[in-house]
């Protein structure tokens, strides 16, 4: 399979082909995803919360993303691999935000970068464009600013869907290849999805999004915190995870592991008893 790239979203949205995506943070990961056939692979902020335990995305850092970006790329050469900028990575002026873009770019070697806002950041994605990088916008729901927001909850109802709709043109007009619409409404995904020339790809964003993504870790049962309406859970892993450890656990605790089968030669019994 050829490499996937913007092109190839872009002539999948025209043809009405739908859009695969998920999250990887590691090389394991990465190679399974690979193998799956998924598309796009986004290693994303929220690691913080799936793989390192903290309860939101805001203390990520430049370092910890490029950290993982790493070993995705390693495992997955097929998939558009997108790297998250974290929070304050990109707020402060144009000049820190393609400085951060380039880092992810050069150090981490994903294909494109994804960042959180609509119009506000509309000239920052345009700068970061310009100096060619690729920008993926992610609008409705962006859990960088999550107390912003009021908390994990739907965005654009009623009126607010005229803001979600004028943030995702602003991305579009700024220069950026896709949006990810997380937590909108089903209609209001549909008309921007319709509205747009780019990919949309939809977490929480409803049926007619171009593509859906969902974090590797809950779709297989693995973090098991909370469970977002919008996840399909396809695998409880957990469990299953848990009852092999505990087997282990036994088997030490028994001497029935490890068997012989499990063991090295080389040692004759005249040598051994050399040693004594």
């Amino acid at each position: 399979m050829a490499k996937i790239t913007t092109h190839k979203l872009q002539e999948m949205k025209v043809k009405g082909e739908k859009i695969s995506m998920t999250t990887a943070y590691d090389y394991p990961t990465a190679c399974l995803v690979e193998k799956a056939g998924i598309e796009i692979i986004l290693v994303g902020d929220s690691l913080m919360m799936t793989v390192l335990g903290d309860d939101s995305t805001v203390a990520c850092t430049m370092d910890q993303m490029i950290h993982h970006i790493k070993p995705v790329v390693l495992g997955a050469p097929t998939p558009l691999i997108v790297g998250d900028m974290p929070f304050g990575s990109y707020n402060v002026s144009k000049e820190q935000a393609i400085m951060n873009a380039t880092r992810l770019m050069k150090e981490g070697r994903c294909d494109v970068i994804k960042l959180e806002g609509g119009k506000e950041v509309a000239d920052t994605v345009k700068a970061i464009v310009d100096a060619g990088i690729p920008v993926m916008g992610h609008i409705g729901l962006t859990p960088q600013t999550v107390s912003k927001l009021g908390g994990f909850k739907i965005q654009g109802k009623g009126d607010a869907a005229k803001d979600v709709l004028e943030d995702a043109l602003a991305l579009e007009a700024a220069g950026a290849w896709g949006i990810v619409l997380e937590c909108i409404p089903d209609e209001l995904g549909k008309l921007i999805t319709e509205k747009l020339t780019i990919p949309t790809i939809g977490i929480g964003g409803g049926r007619y999004t171009d593509g859906q993504v969902l974090v590797f870790h809950d779709m297989m049962g693995l973090f098991d915190k909370f469970l977002p309406k919008f996840v399909k859970q396809y695998l409880n892993l957990t469990p299953e995870i848990v009852k092999a450890l505990e087997e282990f656990k036994a088997e030490v605790k028994s001497g029935a592991f490890p068997e012989e089968k499990h063991t090295f030669g080389g040692v004759t019994e005249e040598e051994l008893k050399r040693l004594y």
